[in-house]
């Protein structure tokens, strides 16, 4: 079942239960009414009555002259009765017989009450010699009745289908913005055309929300679209040279015997550089992979000054030939320490990838941050590119023509991001590249 066709039915339905409750109450209303006027017509009537006998001291029993069969008349009939409800006068007969007066009825006029009997709304008013029952068939304000169950009913069906009618071009109307919704999202997955939007429009309901939303999913799909395009394409080409390389080597190995023994070994140990150059791109391509995917780091309590150490001792191992100044200070962050060396290690190889001789790491707090500050004596990041640096595959102009992919601070990027810090590409006191990380500290409880 259609969404518009339900919206109809319910639109259907809840008129319709409007007319159920309406007719109902207005039934009640003029039933009341009704049962109310004929009261009335058997209260004046008996009073009637009463002025018409007068004050006789005795009231003499006699036959009526043409009485009303009350199974079928509908008229107001008259009964007189003594003080011992003995029958005197009637003008009506029941199955060939003056109408009986129920016990209870003779108990409770005095002066005056009402009762139905079989099929009679009675009527009994005391006066001075004995008692008048007035009188009249219930068919009397059903029949009245009638007329108003017959409109209700011959009146609700077209209020009904009017009703349905109604719901089903509201709810066509309304539903229509959607259709072309979904129509239209249905055309861009086919045509995978991300920079296709829906027209604004100009209401404020939520048809108009649902297209700003819609929107606004579509440029973050594009955006996404165009990243992933460019991280492929990038990765395609950070892949080719070194596979060139392996390749061509590889090729001249195979060569056999006619090599000196120089030329094997300076093609074997290409094929191993350009090896470990595709291990780390790709080990980096994967780290990004899972964090794309949605990999969370698990964090806990590490103090930041024993890693900084550490990882600045190793440096120094591995780049003799640069000067290394570290100083820290105790710290403690909510952190992954594995992940913490990682970052270190990022920023230092790109720090001494650029520096010209002297590299400076730096751990300090400041309020509630612990701010570790890597910088190099190296020809800086221009100021336009300090944020570009984050970008997967960037490297600067100047910078193509030395080693690296351009991951190694994306990764360092959503590292930080992971230990809700912050990172920052700047200029270094003494000229040269600053990278800037604060994290939060933890406070002893």
């Amino acid at each position: 079942m259609s969404l518009r066709l339900r919206l109809a039915l319910f639109g259907a339905a809840v008129v319709a239960l409007t007319l159920v409750l309406f007719g109902a109450l207005l039934y009640a209303l003029l039933a009341r009414g009704a049962l109310n006027d004929q009261d009335t017509a058997l209260r004046a009537r008996a009073g009637q009555a009463v002025a018409a006998l007068g004050l006789a001291p005795d009231l003499t029993p006699r036959a009526p002259v043409a009485p009303a069969d009350l199974r079928t008349s509908n008229e107001i009939f008259v009964e007189v009765f003594d003080r011992n409800w003995s029958l005197v006068y009637s003008t009506g007969v029941l199955n060939g017989a003056a109408p009986s007066i129920a016990p209870g009825l003779r108990t409770a006029a005095s002066p005056a009450a009402f009762d139905t009997e079989d099929g009679l709304r009675l009527y009994a008013l005391q006066f001075s010699s004995g008692f008048v029952v007035t009188g009249q068939s219930t068919r009397v304000p059903q029949s009245g009745l009638a007329g108003v169950r017959g409109f209700l009913i011959i009146s609700g069906i077209p209020t009904l289908i009017a009703a349905l009618a109604a719901s089903w071009l509201v709810a066509g109307r309304a539903l229509r913005p959607l259709k072309e919704v979904a129509s239209a999202a249905d055309e861009i997955g086919r045509a995978r055309d991300f920079g296709r939007r829906l027209p604004k429009r100009r209401s404020r309901d939520e048809v108009a929300l649902l297209s700003t939303s819609f929107n606004r999913m579509l440029e973050q799909l594009q955006d996404s679209f165009d990243s992933q395009r460019r991280f492929v394409a990038d990765a395609s080409h950070e892949l080719r040279t070194p596979l060139t390389t392996i390749q061509g080597n590889a090729g001249l190995l195979a060569r056999g015997p006619l090599l000196s023994d120089d030329v094997r070994r300076a093609a074997a140990d290409d094929i191993a550089a350009e090896t470990a150059r595709m291990t780390r791109l790709v080990d980096r391509m994967l780290t990004l992979a899972r964090a794309d995917s949605g990999l969370r780091l698990e964090l806990a309590a590490i103090e930041l000054a024993p890693v900084v150490a550490e990882v600045c001792r190793q440096a120094r191992t591995v780049h003799p030939d640069r000067e290394l100044q570290c100083d820290q200070a105790d710290a403690t962050v909510a952190g992954d320490e594995d992940a913490i060396r990682q970052l270190m290690w990022i920023l230092l190889d790109n720090a001494f990838r650029h520096a010209r001789s002297r590299v400076a790491v730096k751990l300090a707090t400041e309020g509630d941050w612990a701010r570790v500050k890597v910088s190099d004596d190296g020809p800086g990041i221009a100021p336009a590119d300090r944020e570009r640096v984050f970008e997967r595959f960037f490297r600067a102009d100047e910078a193509r023509h030395e080693p690296g992919a351009g991951l190694g601070l994306s990764i360092a990027r959503w590292i930080v991001e992971q230990h809700r810090g912050r990172i920052l590409a700047g200029e270094a006191p003494g000229g040269g590249a600053a990278m800037y990380v604060d994290l939060p500290v933890l406070r002893p409880s």
